[in-house]
């Protein structure tokens, strides 16, 4: 069987994530949809809404054949290494090719744009070092940079686009690291990463939009157009079941808790504070009554909102520099967690894992590592705000849960 590798967050899954499954197998020609999906914390530093085995149901119920989960030691991560330890996954699994969606939606400009950095990157680093001396944030630094160094800028992709970013790192790591696995694009439809209002006419509204009607309006009432049924259908029992959806401000008092507990030789040792971060965090946290103030004290011209959320995800999980140097250090993927599989996706599973050179992991308890010990503290951490017995609960599933199976031809989840 042929596979299609897609690497995803799906917070939550809407009817763009649909329309991107359904073309990554029409336009591959693949039998099934490999899914490397972030756990219980994402790319930005935010929790996912819901669960990561609610939005693996929500993924095999549209199409997704295969999910696992991107480690933590990825999923909360700058683009070029939340796109290496994904590539490093779906290429383990077997995918004949990689599909994402970009702005741009040529793939030979993304192929172009990576052989140029790679054969100019002692050059773009530097310049890129001199652009952060002037008070860029990293990302900006990067982008002119890139500009600088072309030139004419032929056939270049626009790396100031959140998911031409994604894109060009996946490109980048899949020819480093010479894969025979394919990057193919798609141009994105409709509404762009970032944007928070929804379409007036189409039915394919951003993550964001979603999220901050269903956080302002504390109802799916809104959302429902852009949603498909199994989405609405997890999201409604995760409400039940909890009684919340996550996000950033749920977090707050674990946070202010965290940082008035933690001394500042303990903060430097945190994974990405930096530079007098973990001075100017102490300071803001005083005074700061809500996550969102709290970072609005902590922004700089030269950190990212995403920058700082990263952070204070690490600092709320104690993540250490030294910890994630060695682990990054090794060779990866160490190990392929399970999250969830259609009948297909057993198939391919079962075809495949004879050829895995490292473990499949179905349940925790068989299998140690510490980067695995990490993902299990994050969804530790996650948990927290809930009310018990939810709490225990979910803190639970991270040790006995199953993987998810789900039959495609009767439409039942045969394990939930």
């Amino acid at each position: 069987m042929k596979a299609v590798g897609l690497v995803v967050e799906y917070n939550p899954f809407h009817n763009g994530h649909l329309y991107h499954i359904k073309e990554a197998k029409s336009e591959t020609r693949s039998e099934v949809a490999v899914a490397v999906m972030s756990g219980s914390f994402l790319q930005r530093g935010e929790p996912a809404i819901v669960s990561k085995w609610a939005r693996t149901k929500m993924a095999l119920a549209s199409f997704a054949d295969v999910v696992v989960e991107l480690p933590y030691i990825f999923a909360v991560q700058k683009a070029e290494t939340f796109a290496e330890g994904a590539v490093s996954i779906l290429n383990e699994l077997g995918c004949a090719s990689l599909f994402f969606g970009s702005e741009h939606g040529d793939i030979e400009a993304f192929l172009n744009t990576a052989a140029h950095t790679i054969e100019h990157e002692d050059g773009l680093n530097e310049e890129a070092k001199k652009q952060i001396a002037f008070g860029l944030s990293y990302p900006q630094a990067m982008a002119k940079a890139f500009r600088a160094v072309t030139g004419d800028g032929r056939n270049i992709v626009d790396l100031s686009k959140p998911n031409n970013i994604l894109g060009f790192h996946y490109v980048k790591a899949i020819v480093q690291k010479q894969l025979s696995m394919k990057p193919e694009t798609v141009k994105r439809r409709s509404s762009g990463y970032h944007d928070s209002a929804f379409p007036e006419a189409d039915r394919i509204a951003s993550a964001t939009s979603i999220r901050k009607s269903i956080f302002e309006t504390g109802s799916l009432a809104n959302s429902r157009f852009y949603l498909p049924k199994p989405s609405i259908d997890e999201l409604d029992e995760y409400a039940r079941t909890f009684g919340m959806w996550h996000s950033p401000e749920d977090y707050f008092p674990f946070l202010k808790y965290s940082l008035h507990t933690m001394d500042t030789e303990e903060l430097k040792g945190i994974y990405e504070v930096e530079e007098g971060l973990e001075h100017r965090a102490k300071k803001a946290i005083r005074k700061a009554g809500s996550f969102k103030e709290y970072m609005e004290l902590l922004k700089t011209k030269r950190y990212t909102w995403t920058r700082l959320q990263r952070m204070n995800t690490h600092i709320l999980t104690k993540t250490k520099k030294a910890d994630v140097k060695r682990m990054l250090s090794e060779p990866y993927p160490a190990y392929i967690r399970l999250l969830g599989m259609t009948k297909k996706g057993q198939a391919y599973l079962a075809e495949k894992k004879k050829s895995l050179s490292v473990p499949l992991i179905t349940k925790t308890g068989s299998f140690s590592h510490p980067s695995l010990q990490l993902d299990i503290k994050a969804g530790q951490v996650y948990s927290a705000p809930l009310k018990e017995p939810g709490r225990t609960m979910l803190t639970e599933q991270e040790y006995s849960l199953s993987p998810i199976r789900y039959d495609e031809d009767s439409r039942i989840f045969l394990r939930k």
